[in-house]
C-alpha cells in the first residue's frame, strides 16, 4: 500500500472513529507516537491524516496537548461565501443525498416580485429540495430562478448541481449574493419534508444572487434545523 492511501486510510477510520463516538467531542486524540504504533507506520503519514482531519474541521491540533476533537454534531457552513451544497459535501464528510420535493415552472406573484426587488416576474423555475445528511433531512432548499436567464432545467439537473449546470453549461457569469439569516416559526411544508424532532423554529438563510452585471436572476430559503448547524465567518480587525 502507498503513503497516500495509508494515510487516507487511517483519515478514513480516524473519521469513522469521532463520527461514532469513540473519540467524543472535547477528547484529545492518542498521539503521533500512540497513533503510529496503533497503525503499524510513520509519523509523517500520521501527521499528513491528522493534517486533513484538522482541515476538514474535526479536530483542534493545540500545541503541546495535541488533537481535540471537535464537536461535529453540528456542521459550519460559510455565510460570507457563495458555495453550493455539492461543492460543500466534500467538506462535510458525511453521507448526503439531495431529494427533489417540488419542480417546475410557475408563474411570478406579488410574493416574488417583493424578492426581485419589486420588478415584474413573469416565468420562474421553483425547486424544493430537502438534504439529507447522515439520514436524516434537516435542510430544505426552496430556489426561485428567473426563466429569462435559466430558459430550460430538469429534475436530474437539480438532484446533482444547479449550479454546475448554470456555470458549466449555460455559462452564467455568476457573481455574488446578499445573505439575510433570520429564525422563523416551522411551516407546514417544513414538518413535512423535513425530520424536524419536536423543533418549531428553524434558521432561514435567505440568498439573493446576482450576475456579474449586477443582475438579480436567483432568490434561495435555505431553511436548516436549528440543533445541527452553526454558521461562520472569519473577520480581521483593520488596523
Amino acid at each position: 500500500m502507498t503513503k497516500s492511501n495509508k494515510y487516507m486510510q487511517i483519515y478514513h477510520e480516524l473519521l469513522e472513529k469521532i463520527q461514532e463516538g469513540v473519540y467524543p467531542p472535547n477528547e484529545i486524540l492518542p498521539s503521533e507516537n500512540e497513533l503510529s504504533e496503533m497503525y503499524t507506520t510513520s509519523r509523517e503519514t500520521i501527521r499528513k491524516a491528522l493534517t486533513l482531519l484538522a482541515q476538514k474541521g474535526f479536530i483542534q491540533k493545540i500545541r503541546g496537548k495535541g488533537s481535540l476533537v471537535l464537536d461535529v454534531s453540528k456542521m459550519s457552513f460559510p455565510i460570507s461565501g457563495l458555495v453550493s451544497f455539492k461543492e460543500l459535501q466534500h467538506s462535510l464528510g458525511r453521507d448526503t443525498k439531495t431529494i427533489v420535493h417540488d419542480f417546475g415552472l410557475i408563474q411570478g406573484d406579488d410574493w416574488l416580485s417583493q424578492q426581485f426587488n419589486g420588478a415584474p416576474v413573469n416565468e420562474v423555475w421553483k425547486i424544493v429540495r430537502s438534504r439529507q445528511i447522515q439520514g436524516e433531512r434537516i435542510i430544505l432548499d426552496k430556489g426561485f430562478f428567473l426563466k429569462e436567464y435559466v430558459p430550460l432545467l430538469s429534475k436530474e439537473t437539480c438532484e446533482k448541481s444547479i449550479y454546475e449546470y448554470l456555470e458549466g453549461e449555460l455559462k452564467l457569469p455568476i457573481s455574488f449574493a446578499k445573505k439575510e439569516i433570520v429564525v422563523e416559526e416551522c411551516t407546514e411544508e417544513d414538518r413535512e419534508y423535513l425530520d424536524l424532532e419536536g423543533f418549531n423554529h428553524i434558521v432561514v438563510v435567505k440568498n439573493y444572487v446576482y450576475l456579474d452585471d449586477a443582475t438579480l436572476f436567483e432568490y434561495t430559503e435555505s431553511r436548516h434545523r436549528l440543533d445541527k448547524f452553526q454558521f461562520v465567518d472569519f473577520a480581521r480587525r483593520k488596523h
